[in-house]
């Protein structure tokens, strides 16, 4: 694939800042972690997939430039490429693409989106979140011997996560996921909305959002709107 950049300049030194967090949390859950980029006008989306949670992660950031590219690249040698401190702070390089992995085919839709009530707010989204990780150990600990393998653990967690939220159909391990990449905050009054558009829901906060299939959903190809403040 032919990409019509190979710098990044971004808005500030911040934003790639930023960017750098996202994707070391990313690389926390998977070393050969690939992100798909988006770019368009002064935004670019960054999407990943933590294996962990089953979901995709989006992260937007503002560039200082107007570009206009899709392409598939290593989270780790884009986080490599970017400046953080110093008086090149703000700047990055575009890795070569790679192949993706099949879920970098399958994005949400880039519109249609409505917000969906029942979602809790952030502190209760929290307690939640700790309550569940409190009854994985409690039922790992009641465990016999000999059925304290990774199996047994995996029907523990699987029964867990896959639980509701509140009176919406976004499973917790969404939520979960979105507290382990810093998109979600404890505050009563943060920003947390949840949407919806066809088969697919998204947990949207003003620091990045993570998106999947309802359950049962099968696959599609779509593309997300770039907007900063609209992850």
């Amino acid at each position: 694939m032919s990409v019509p950049v190979q710098s990044l300049l971004f808005a500030d030194a911040r934003e790639a800042a930023d960017l750098a967090a996202f994707l070391g949390r990313l690389l926390h859950y998977d070393r050969a972690a690939a992100v798909r980029l988006q770019a368009g006008g002064g935004a670019l989306a960054v999407f990943g997939r933590p294996p962990s949670f089953e979901v995709l992660a989006i992260r937007a950031v503002r560039l200082a430039d107007t570009h206009d590219f899709d392409v598939t690249v290593s989270a780790g040698e884009l986080l490599e490429s970017l400046e953080t401190e110093g008086p090149d702070a703000g700047a990055g390089a575009l890795p070569q693409p790679v192949t993706g992995p099949p879920w970098t085919g399958v994005l949400p839709p880039r519109g249609g989106w409505q917000e969906c009530d029942g979602l809790p707010d952030p502190v209760d989204l929290r307690a939640a979140l700790t309550a569940a990780v409190a009854e994985f150990r409690a039922r790992d600990e009641a465990l016999p011997e000999d059925r304290r393998t990774r199996a047994e653990r995996d029907l523990i967690g699987r029964d867990i996560w896959s639980r509701t939220i509140g009176g919406t159909e976004l499973p917790l391990r969404a939520v979960h996921a979105a507290q382990a990449l810093g998109f979600l905050r404890s505050a009563p009054d943060f920003p947390v909305a949840l949407l919806t558009a066809g088969s697919w829901l998204r947990l949207r906060t003003p620091f990045g959002a993570v998106a999947l299939r309802r359950a049962g959903a099968g696959g599609g190809l779509g593309m997300l709107g770039l907007s900063v403040g609209g992850q």
